[in-house]
């Protein structure tokens, strides 16, 4: 399915050495998945990966064994606990902890074993519940976290200052990115943790199944957001580690959000045009708003080609065609 919008292709990198080993972490997930498959896609010969069942990336004796054994020249930093906004407000220790252990980590592993490059990829769930909008990078630490991730925001705080005091102190290469709502394959459709757009799907599709009359949508659907496909974010961040290594670190998006209700909508018209729609308000909508300013990355050339709606036609016939396993992924 062609997902691209008008004629822009995806770039071809000159700086980065493809004969060199890459260390993917976090590469059975949507963004560690999709960052391997773009590596693949530009020949890069050495893609490394570990599952869980061989690394624990929250040991930090078994990371630096890791890596010291596989000596990793690239690193992407893709690996965490992620959820929505159910999973995020309820599961607040085992988010901050796991994401801390795991940031820090491979982190330090990749200073141990002197990695040429390291990319860290944050969320925009940084930033300040009532930051200015469009949300520019310097708005970090200005103001109040969204109380429903608070746990996660901080531990994806915490990463990006690791990185930056490890490039102060240490003169590391380690830079950081900080992509807004991403979906795409392998996204997680668990309707007790997935983010809202996977959680859209899953529910227009399943009261397709049941055939049922109506689906209810959590929230008011006032609330703003953007969507990022994650395979335009596999780009972002090759991109980025080939001619990106300032200290701050980049916003990734498309520049443009949409209504949760507008959302709901073109959902509705993709998967199950007959079904009607109902917001239950009793739920929490979040953060009212959370647009990034990409005017950086702009700057270094890069912006997102794939269209929100094509985007979710291909997320959804991925969920589709991998039914039984996207019910369970997460």
């Amino acid at each position: 399915m062609a997902l691209r919008s008008g004629n822009l292709a995806y770039m071809q990198y000159s700086e980065l050495n493809r004969s060199k080993p890459v260390f993917v972490a976090g590469h059975n997930g949507m963004v560690g998945g999709a960052i391997v498959r773009r590596l693949s896609d530009l020949g890069f010969e050495q893609i490394l990966t570990a599952d869980r069942s061989e690394l624990d990336l929250r040991d930090q004796s078994s990371v630096n064994e890791w890596f010291s054994s596989n000596k990793p020249e690239y690193v992407y930093l893709a690996a965490g606990t992620v959820g929505g906004i159910m999973a995020n407000s309820t599961r607040q220790a085992e988010f901050l902890y796991d994401n801390l252990m795991i940031h820090a980590t491979v982190v330090e592993a990749a200073r141990l074993t002197e990695v040429e490059k390291l990319l860290y990829l944050g969320s925009s769930c940084i930033y300040p519940r009532l930051s200015e909008q469009p949300i520019s990078e310097d708005c970090l630490l200005q103001g109040p976290l969204e109380p429903t991730n608070e746990g996660y925001a901080i531990a994806k705080i915490a990463g990006i200052k690791l990185c930056q005091f490890y490039a102060q102190q240490y003169g590391c290469n380690f830079i950081t990115a900080m992509p807004t709502n991403l979906y795409g394959p392998n996204d997680n459709y668990d309707l007790e943790s997935s983010h809202v757009l996977p959680a859209l799907i899953r529910r227009f599709h399943d009261a397709k199944s049941e055939g049922e009359e109506i689906v209810t949508v959590w929230g008011s659907g006032s609330p703003r957001r953007e969507f990022l496909h994650v395979d335009d974010l596999a780009d972002a961040c090759v991109h980025l580690m080939d001619g990106y290594s300032g200290v701050e670190h980049v916003n990734v998006g498309t520049g443009t959000d949409v209504s949760i209700a507008k959302l709901a909508h073109l959902v509705r018209q993709i998967v199950y045009p007959e079904v009607e729609i109902e917001f239950d308000t009793s739920k929490p909508d979040g953060m009212p708003r959370k647009l990034l300013d990409v005017s950086k990355l702009s700057e270094l050339g890069w912006r997102a080609t794939i269209d929100l709606e094509p985007g979710i036609k291909h997320a959804y016939d991925w969920f589709c065609d991998n039914y039984s396993e996207a019910r369970g992924v997460g």
